[in-house]
């Protein structure tokens, strides 16, 4: 029984594989422009993080509210949503506090997505190949998380290229989840059809 409910809620989570994708290309995109155009300032970057943040929160709200009904878990991705949304809007409702209460409001978003991202990790385990991704990017964000908390005061450079790296690894992760999802959705669709046409 427990295990057809996991596969079931795993079923359930591969449906959204599209949200992990969009996730992790949007971190890439945030990334790039972190290394690309480092001079634009902690100000700008400011912005940027806020409107990723926000995004992406609103991405782990949708996940969340979708899997209520078969994902014994959903509201840990409900925990991601919000912490996300929460940190974009302090940064966008007050861009002009000392960096380092900033840098620490990104540390604590990080270490919050970072634990959820590993705990779904572990839930999927036995049910795809491909889970390890989403803990991979659930370390990498704890780990950026650390080190902001121990280096709060690094440069401005630094702290742009800091999370221009982090922002990037941590897209690459989620895009190679999503696409491993994607392949659980299709193979579940194709499963449900010929169950279907029999």
């Amino acid at each position: 029984m427990a295990m057809t409910f996991d596969m079931r809620a795993t079923v359930a989570v591969a449906r959204w594989w599209w949200t992990f994708v969009l996730r992790g290309a949007l971190a890439i995109a945030f990334g790039v422009v972190a290394f690309l155009a480092p001079g634009l300032g902690i100000g700008v970057l400011v912005g940027v993080f806020a409107a990723y943040a926000i995004i992406d929160g609103v991405a782990s709200l949708i996940a969340g509210v979708s899997g209520r009904g078969t994902d014994r878990n959903w509201w840990l991705e409900l925990l991601e949503g919000i912490v996300g949304v929460v940190a974009g809007v302090f940064a966008i409702v007050f861009p002009g506090i000392a960096a380092e209460a900033l840098v620490l409001v990104i540390a604590a978003w990080s270490i919050v997505t970072g634990v959820v991202e590993i705990v779904t990790a572990i839930r999927l385990r036995e049910q795809i190949k491909g889970e390890g991704w989403l803990a991979l990017a659930g370390v990498a964000s704890i780990l950026f998380g650390v080190v902001l908390i121990l280096f709060p005061g690094a440069g401005a450079l630094s702290l742009v290229w800091l999370i221009g790296s982090f922002a990037f690894v941590f897209g690459a992760f989620l895009v190679l989840l999503g696409l491993r999802l994607r392949g659980v959705d299709e193979a579940a669709r194709r499963d449900a059809a010929h169950d279907h046409g029999r």
